[in-house]
C-alpha cells in the first residue's frame, strides 16, 4: 500500500512539470490554441551560474510547475559554450534568430513573457528577486496588465 501511495504521489508530481520546448514558432501555436502566454528564457547551461540557480529554485519548484502547467508554454533558448555540450546546427541557428529580437543586449538569464502573437507583456533581466511565489505573481501581473 505504501508502495502504490508513493507511486501516485509521484505520478501527481510529475503530471505538474510541464514541458520545455525549444522552438518558439511552435510555442506561439500551441499558446494560441491552448489560450496560453509564453514564458522564453534564454540560459547558458553549462556557464551561468544565474541561470542554473534559477533553473533549479525557480524552474524546478513545484509551485512554478504546477502554475506553468496551467498557463504558460515554455521556451529555452540556451547557449552552451562548451563543445560537447553544443546544439545542433538548427537549432543555433533558430536560438539566435530568436535572441536578435528578444535578447538584443545578450543578457543571461533574461526571460520574457510573450503573447501568442510574440509580443512582449513582461521581461525579467538575470535572476529575478524573491522566491518562486514572488516570480509567479509577477507573472501573473503582467498577463493581467497586458489584458488592459
Amino acid at each position: 500500500m505504501k508502495k502504490l501511495l508513493s507511486l501516485v504521489s509521484i505520478l501527481t508530481l510529475l503530471s505538474f512539470v510541464p514541458d520545455w520546448g525549444f522552438n518558439l514558432d511552435e510555442a506561439k501555436a500551441k499558446a494560441s490554441k491552448e489560450n496560453k502566454v509564453i514564458l522564453l528564457n534564454f540560459s547558458g547551461s553549462d556557464w551561468c551560474g544565474p541561470c542554473n540557480k534559477m533553473r533549479k529554485e525557480i524552474f524546478e519548484n513545484e509551485a512554478f510547475n504546477k502554475y506553468a502547467s496551467k498557463a504558460l508554454i515554455l521556451v529555452n533558448a540556451d547557449f552552451p559554450r562548451l563543445k560537447k555540450n553544443q546544439l545542433n546546427q538548427k537549432q543555433q541557428e533558430h536560438n539566435n534568430i530568436v535572441a536578435e529580437k528578444y535578447n538584443t543586449k545578450g543578457a543571461f538569464p533574461f526571460t520574457v513573457l510573450l503573447d501568442a502573437s510574440g509580443n512582449i507583456i513582461g521581461q525579467w533581466d538575470g535572476y529575478p528577486k524573491g522566491t518562486a511565489e514572488d516570480f509567479i505573481e509577477q507573472v501573473k501581473e503582467r498577463i493581467e496588465s497586458s489584458k488592459q
